[in-house]
């Protein structure tokens, strides 16, 4: 199938004459499938849009806010192994999304296939900076992160308390225990910043062996002046580390994530893309609202969604890290959209 292809694919190696016909193909027999499994998208597709797209920016989309407020899932009820949360933190609504096995699966494989691309196949010591998760079938799209992110690493490491309050002694001791070679840390923006760089002095821990890999919303930094860049300067100069990425993803597509390069631009895989639609006539345009398009959901009406996020197409090939494909930026939310992120999931002190 079409859809396997784009899944299995190396995910930036196609161009886009390549990739396209066969993406659009794939949304077609998404939005096929997920008409004849959910009556609520069937009637959104039928009132609003065509059932069969001839142009990728033809292919019908969802708010993503609809899943605050609407239960759309493309399985029965008996199916849901999982569902996953947003953060909803302004307004308390929270996004549910359904997952069945088969979804839940691909979604963690796919994960792990992009950020691999990055860090390379070899498990390195992780460090995760954050609390232990705990079970269930209910989770959030931090937890959901977090536990997909594990299979990457080894000898996983949470230097965070419940409290997110930093464990030095632990974190010492830790990289005690891997004193040579590359390691790996994950966490989210804004806790990394608030939790773990705020509070070690300059120098006092070497992470200049790392690589971290990082994601959620930039809300709450914004206040304090601190971009991309300067999120970067501040991790080098305190501890030493200068590879640092960050991908651009959310609780309605787990497992879909858009990793920044070498470059600091986000890149869309083989199996996700995005279009940036101007958010006064919904025409596709270089700058403005963020539209991300996914293989992977079947069990719920996920695959093509628009944001509460802006963004600006760089371009759709030739980036200076000799990745294929549409590559962009992330430039703020859209006007009056709600905060909401999973690194906000648990309020920070």
């Amino acid at each position: 199938m079409i859809r396997d292809e784009l899944i299995d694919a190396k995910p930036y190696a196609l161009a886009p004459a390549e990739k396209d016909p066969r993406f659009l193909a794939a949304m077609n027999e998404l939005t096929a499938h997920h008409v004849a499994h959910s009556v609520q998208y069937a009637r959104i597709v039928k009132g609003t849009f065509g059932e069969t797209a001839t142009r990728l920016e033809d292919v019908p989309w969802l708010p993503v806010s609809l899943f605050k407020s609407h239960d759309l899932r493309s399985v029965p009820q008996e199916e849901v192994f999982k569902v996953v949360a947003s953060s909803g933190t302004t307004t308390g609504q929270v996004s549910r999304v359904v997952l069945d096995r088969q979804t839940a699966s691909l979604q963690s494989k796919v994960l792990l296939h992009l950020l691999a691309d990055l860090v390379g196949p070899s498990r390195l010591p992780l460090l995760i900076v954050d609390y232990a998760p705990g079970g269930g079938r209910a989770i959030n799209a931090r937890y959901a992160a977090t536990v997909g992110i594990q299979p990457l690493g080894r000898d996983t490491f949470y230097c965070l308390d419940e409290q997110l309050r930093l464990d030095r002694d632990g974190l010492r001791a830790w990289l005690a225990k891997h004193p040579e070679g590359p390691i790996l840390v994950f966490g989210f923006t804004f806790i990394l910043w608030q939790s773990f760089l705020r509070e070690l002095a300059d120098g006092e821990i070497d992470l200049s062996r790392a690589t971290l890999l990082h994601t959620g919303g930039w809300k709450r930094l914004e206040a304090e002046k601190i971009d991309n860049a300067s999120y970067k300067e501040a991790f080098a100069k305190r501890t030493g580390l200068r590879r640092v990425h960050n991908f651009y993803g959310m609780a309605e597509q787990v497992g879909t994530v858009f990793v920044e390069c070498e470059a600091g631009v986000l890149h869309a895989p083989a199996c996700a893309e995005i279009i940036v639609r101007d958010e006064r006539t919904w025409a596709p345009s270089d700058h403005g609202v963020i539209q991300v398009m996914s293989v992977l959901p079947t069990s719920y009406p996920g695959h093509s969604l628009l944001t509460e996020d802006l963004g600006r197409v760089i371009g759709k090939d030739g980036c200076a890290c000799g990745r294929r494909g549409t590559h962009f930026v992330v430039t703020g939310r859209a006007p009056r959209a709600e905060l909401r992120g999973c690194s906000d999931v648990r309020a920070v002190p």
